[in-house]
């Protein structure tokens, strides 16, 4: 078999789904697309392609032009999303050139679509030395995953096991046309050090470096696997409700601990827990009382009544935000927050909602007399974070409910009577 005919033999006949494939106009994404298209079944399926326009080269409209016309050519839909690179986000350039193209090919994917990249056996490579470079762990060995959950759909490497060659042998064998980014050739860049300095030395030495280190990465992979099985099994039984227990993670050994941790982090959309964050918590969070925390990348974990909990950055209210509701539907509250009235149409008259000021007073249900706010919160065991962004329900000077568990006699009553609830989701990480 020959080397042009290599990628079409590592591709699946039959489509996986509908296949979106990730467009740059270079020569990897070229070659998926175009080998794609001589497979009926993902036609068939709704074969398209999708380029992100950055505007950060002066020939980026060019580009554009250039994967226009190639997608006329398959006779492929192709979709043009443009893009605003923040440059002042501290991620550097290639960092957030890389979110604001994932925040497109996240917001184009549909429904069950797979979106195909075009990463190839030189790019684990590359990627796995790097990530050994950075002192990673068993995850960042495994370096990019074939397949995973992304946005809508999935994400699709198809091409990890094949080697760079085989897609310029396709290329050429075919007589396609691609862009050459000057980007890929900067020295600047870690990647492109190893791609044309380091990688050719190690080849001369070791001719099947690449697959070597591919290797490597998917054994990292089924370690990681492994790992997480037990790892996901635990947070099942410690973290049911999103807080993690800090008795049972006390019972773990360090090294475990640090793994559960991240595990945990990164069940949230929250940035990944830095390597001084581990240490941090061991240090400052664990042996401490409750309030201590630790911070990062604006969302912070802290300690409290024996539960250590994700935090997504402080959005405080306006002072003086208020503003009527009918129930009718759910409101949406200054900080991310939300109101909802269950189980009936809406209020017999608008209820004003505001944020806590202070000096407020509830009766409940089943006592004579209003107690302050305070300490019912304190005795509800609200979390301290909580407790001044939680929306208070006025009728006329009455308060009527705060969040959605504190709730006045009338208020239980009348929602009682018609089998009705409230609910209140504060803002996620």
């Amino acid at each position: 078999m020959s080397a042009a005919t290599d990628v079409l033999a590592h591709l699946p006949a039959q489509a996986p789904g509908p296949v979106c494939v990730a467009l740059s106009g270079g020569l990897d994404s070229s070659v998926l697309l175009h080998a794609l298209a001589a497979l009926p079944d993902y036609r068939a399926r709704g074969l398209r392609a999708l380029h992100v326009h950055h505007g950060l080269h002066a020939d980026a409209d060019a580009w554009q032009a250039h994967c226009t016309a190639f997608c006329a050519a398959l006779d492929i839909a192709l979709e043009v999303r443009h893009v605003r690179v923040d440059i002042d986000s501290g991620l550097g350039l290639e960092g957030a050139a890389r979110t604001a193209r994932r925040a497109a090919f996240a917001a184009s994917l549909q429904a069950g679509e797979w979106l195909a990249l075009a990463h190839h056996r030189d790019d684990q490579a590359e990627t796995f030395l790097l990530r050994a470079l950075r002192g990673s762990g068993p995850e960042g060995l495994a370096a990019m995953h074939s397949q995973r959950v992304f946005a809508a759909g999935q994400l699709w490497r198809p091409l990890l096991s094949v080697p760079r060659a085989a897609l310029l042998a396709h290329g050429q064998a075919h007589a396609l046309r691609w862009i050459e980014d000057p980007a890929n050739t900067d020295l600047h860049h870690d990647r492109n050090f190893l791609r044309h300095q380091l990688l050719p030395l190690l080849r001369q030495r070791w001719p099947h470096a690449d697959a070597a280190f591919a290797a490597s990465a998917a054994l990292s992979g089924q370690a990681s696997a492994l790992l997480g099985l037990r790892e996901e099994a635990w947070l099942a039984a410690h973290a049911t409700d999103g807080p993690l227990a800090l008795e049972a993670l006390r019972r773990e050994p360090p090294a475990q601990r640090a793994r559960l941790l991240r595990r945990w982090v990164g069940q949230f959309d929250a940035p990944p827990l830095p390597a001084q964050g581990v240490a941090a918590i061991e240090a400052q969070v664990l042996p401490a009382a409750d309030g201590a925390r630790f911070a990062w990348h604006g969302v912070e974990i802290r300690r409290w009544r024996d539960h250590l909990h994700l935090l997504p950055p402080e959005s405080p209210w306006p002072a003086d935000w208020s503003v009527a509701w009918d129930g009718h539907a759910p409101l949406a509250l200054p900080d991310g927050g939300q109101l909802a009235l269950h189980g009936a149409e809406g209020f017999e008259a608008p209820l004003r909602v505001c944020a806590r000021r202070g000096g407020e007073r509830l009766r409940l249900p089943g006592r004579a007399h209003s107690h302050p706010l305070k300490h019912l919160l304190q005795d509800a065991a609200i979390p301290p974070w909580q407790r001044f962004a939680l929306p208070l329900l006025w009728d006329d000077q009455t308060l009527l409910a705060a969040g959605d568990t504190l709730l006045s006699a009338d208020l239980s009553a009348w929602l009682r009577a018609r089998g009705a609830h409230l609910t209140w989701q504060p803002p996620r990480v």
